[in-house]
């Protein structure tokens, strides 16, 4: 245990999310306009926050290059990253790799610690896996690399689970769990399955919503298709759904993902309050903290002006207020075009997962991994 604030009083309410710094997401990550994108960030709030991954190719080399250029005070920016998971069917959660990656991650970002890191995508892994990481960075807690821990991963049930377990057997509640795709205006089950269990019975203390879009599929030209391809786990019924509602919001006059990206920060700032920050790091009602991805400036723009007519609206705005309330309506209008899709899941892992051993060149060194790192110099 130990005497440190809790993750509520230091989580921003934002994060701006790295997963697009990747292939998955884009044909050419190195090619993005990075450092503008974390720049911009940076300007928009007095607290800001980022959060990153290893298995996010590129991603971290990425983020800390932009972080070093520009150069920003330590305690201006929150940092989480995660250890686990390294390829799409690699992992070692082995407290030898933990350590490796966790000084990886603090090489990469330029920093000399890391605010919140996550076991990513603990679905895939045994349980006994996950509480081992855990206690090993706890351990890392103990000599000022980490300052708060959590698990991240997709299905609500199985981390649920998995906090309770690890409370039950440690005496102590992880600081966060985040989940991904699962607080939209398609599905919301990471409040209604598990808000109230992560926390009033697993004793944790913050619940950050990911993936507001549910990894690009809430978007009017539909999932990504980056340098690796097709890789949305979603099944044609889902997509099509996705689909039918981009044309009925068309109808409307907006876009899916505007009409989407709205209704969850605001519904999320109101409903994950119970296990969120404030927006100022006083005191104050909290508000819900969520982690938004882009890949050009326009499209966080986009988004800033967005929250900033959700914190408006909290605040009284009439107009905001009615903007929100047009907003909510035509999201409510699409829980019946999803029909029996709305709250809809995909499996993860998927039936066709196999395990695979660690490969030999996840050992390389990130200029023999990524010799497009040359760009950035």
């Amino acid at each position: 245990m130990t005497d440190r604030p809790p993750l509520s009083q230091a989580l921003p309410p934002l994060l701006l999310g790295s997963a697009a710094f990747n292939s998955q997401y884009n044909k050419s990550p190195f090619a993005l306009p990075t450092t503008s994108i974390i720049r911009r960030f940076l300007s928009s709030s007095a607290r800001v926050g980022f959060d990153t991954s290893p298995y996010y190719g590129p991603a971290e080399i990425l983020l800390g290059h932009g972080l070093k250029t520009i150069s920003p005070p330590r305690n201006t920016y929150f940092l989480a990253t995660k250890i686990g998971r390294i390829a799409s069917n690699e992992f070692d959660y082995s407290p030898g790799w933990i350590k490796r990656s966790i000084n990886r991650s603090l090489k990469r970002l330029g920093v000399e610690k890391l605010d919140l890191v996550y076991c990513h995508d603990i679905e895939f892994v045994g349980f006994e896996e996950v509480l081992g990481a855990v206690n090993t960075l706890r351990e890392l807690r103990s000599e000022g690399k980490v300052g708060y821990i959590g698990i991240s991963g997709y299905p609500v049930d199985l981390l649920t689970e998995t906090a309770e377990k690890i409370y039950d057997l440690t005496g102590e509640g992880l600081d966060a769990v985040m989940s991904y795709s699962n607080y939209t205006i398609q599905n919301t089950r990471l409040a209604s399955k598990g808000l109230h269990r992560l926390k009033e019975v697993a004793k944790v203390d913050c619940i950050i919503n990911a993936s507001l879009l549910g990894m690009g599929l809430l978007r009017t030209q539909g999932v990504p298709v980056g340098g690796m391809g097709d890789f949305h786990p979603s099944g044609d019924g889902l997509r099509k759904v996705c689909n039918d509602a981009a044309g009925f919001t068309e109808e409307k006059g907006k876009k899916l993902e505007e009409v989407a990206y709205r209704w969850a920060l605001e519904n999320w700032a109101d409903e994950g309050g119970v296990a969120g920050t404030t927006l100022n790091g006083g005191e104050g009602k909290k508000v819900g903290a969520s982690v938004i991805g882009v890949s050009y400036l326009e499209e966080l723009d986009s988004i800033l002006d967005t929250w900033e007519d959700v914190v408006k609206a909290r605040e009284g705005d009439k107009q905001a207020v009615q903007r929100r309330k047009e907003n909510d309506e035509l999201a409510e209008e699409l829980k019946g075009v999803f029909g029996e899709w709305y709250d809809d899941v995909w499996e993860s892992p998927g039936e066709d997962y196999i395990r695979e051993e660690v490969k030999p060149e996840r050992l390389l060194s990130d200029e023999e991994l990524w010799p497009e790192m040359e760009l950035l110099k």
